[in-house]
């Protein structure tokens, strides 16, 4: 991040880090393929610009959620392959397959709405075939595997579907030794060996996310998915923190100090005044606050570097706005607060703040507001040129 504050918040977005990230990733696949999974604005680092990134590193094939986003992938110009998996009845299954998208099945409903919307755009729908081996949540159950396979099988015979992918997600790849691990890739296999056996042909098999690519080699099979490691977060403690994985946080969080002022001993700080100052100080107000994605349950625990010092937030975060201890310290308006980034400079990082607010650093990352603005450097004139904006604010940045 740059030395001199900016006169706003705002969100730094390494591309070099997440291009070296998804390198290091790709090294550890021994040659499968590689999917950068940029869902949700790419864990609020920014679709576009980090899509473009991870292709440039490397990347075969990208991943969304929703097919909305899928389709603004492919209207900012991005090509190559991409699955997205999150459909409901009556979703865009026509303007996905005519964008070229493959398309996630996890029961004859939407089997039968790919092949309808196939027909209607005149070319097959690209599918991947989910299986449910233990996360419970998408995916076709074991016991109507057969029934699903059937179905797929006679709408390739129709000439509506082709089958791409079988696919399937872990539960608990994160917490290394979960007995579910095993059991899921066993039933994964049985799946899988299922659907071939009876006639599926398919490109790729996937269940590998960001810590069975990290831990699972087992589990790579033709391709992976990484998500939040490609951020350069570590999927979870238990794993290591980024630099034990060689990876490298993507984004700096920080905003320019907007007060300093002295204040008495016993003075109330933010709303409810679950903070009083224990002797007479200076505060410091720092602009970010719950409406920008700082978690309010980290009011009072959140960690802050402010002038070379790590302070922590004082009182309750707000909608806009958090104030911080400064200790008698007077650093001058404009001065950087950094809430979170790579540790370079001893700053925080979104781990930290995951602690801090009881809950994970995917979601510390994720839940940046819209009107925080991304800058993101690093960009090739390649990726420029193809239309990746160096900086993004507001729902441009979304």
């Amino acid at each position: 991040m740059n030395e001199t504050a900016p006169q706003q918040a705002r969100a730094e977005i390494d591309l070099a880090a997440l291009r070296a990230n998804v390198r290091e990733l790709r090294a550890r696949t021994a040659g499968a393929q590689l999917m950068a999974v940029v869902k949700s604005d790419a864990y609020g680092h920014g679709a576009v610009p980090c899509a473009r990134a991870a292709q440039e590193a490397g990347a075969t094939w990208l991943g969304t959620a929703t097919p909305q986003e899928a389709l603004a992938l492919r209207a900012a110009g991005l090509g190559g392959r991409m699955l997205c998996w999150l459909w409901t009845p009556g979703g865009p299954w026509r303007e996905a397959i005519e964008a070229d998208v493959d398309v996630s099945v996890s029961g004859l409903w939407a089997l039968r709405e790919a092949a309808g919307a196939a027909l209607a755009a005149g070319r097959p729908a690209r599918v991947h075939l989910k299986a449910d081996t233990g996360l419970g949540r998408a995916g076709c159950q074991p016991a109507d595997w057969p029934e699903l396979i059937a179905a797929a099988l006679a709408a390739e015979r129709a000439g509506t579907v082709r089958v791409t992918g079988l696919w399937s997600h872990f539960a608990c790849a994160d917490e290394p030794g979960h007995p579910s691990i095993t059991a899921q890739l066993t039933a994964f296999r049985d799946m899988v060996e299922y659907a071939e056996k009876a006639g599926v042909e398919p490109e790729v098999r996937h269940i590998a996310n960001s810590p069975a690519v990290l831990t699972l080699p087992d589990s790579h099979f033709d391709l992976v998915r990484t998500g939040i490691a490609m951020y350069g977060i570590s999927p979870s403690a238990e794993l290591g923190t980024s630099a034990d994985l060689g990876l490298r946080p993507v984004m700096t969080l920080a905003a320019p100090v907007a007060l300093v002022k002295h204040v008495p001993a016993g003075h109330g700080v933010s709303y409810g005044h679950h903070y009083t100052t224990p002797r007479a100080t200076t505060l410091g107000l720092v602009p970010l606050g719950y409406a920008d994605g700082v978690p309010r349950h980290a009011s009072g625990r959140g960690p802050v570097l402010i002038g070379g010092v790590r302070r922590t937030v004082a009182g309750r975060v707000a909608m806009d706005q958090f104030v911080v201890d400064l200790d008698g310290d007077e650093p001058a308006p404009g001065t950087q607060a950094v809430l979170f980034g790579p540790g370079d400079r001893g700053e925080p990082s979104a781990e930290d703040w995951a602690r801090a607010a009881g809950t994970i650093a995917y979601e510390i990352v994720t839940r940046i507001g819209g009107r925080v603005p991304r800058v993101h450097l690093g960009a090739t004139p390649e990726g420029a040129a193809a239309g990746g904006a160096l900086r993004t604010t507001g729902s441009a940045a979304r």
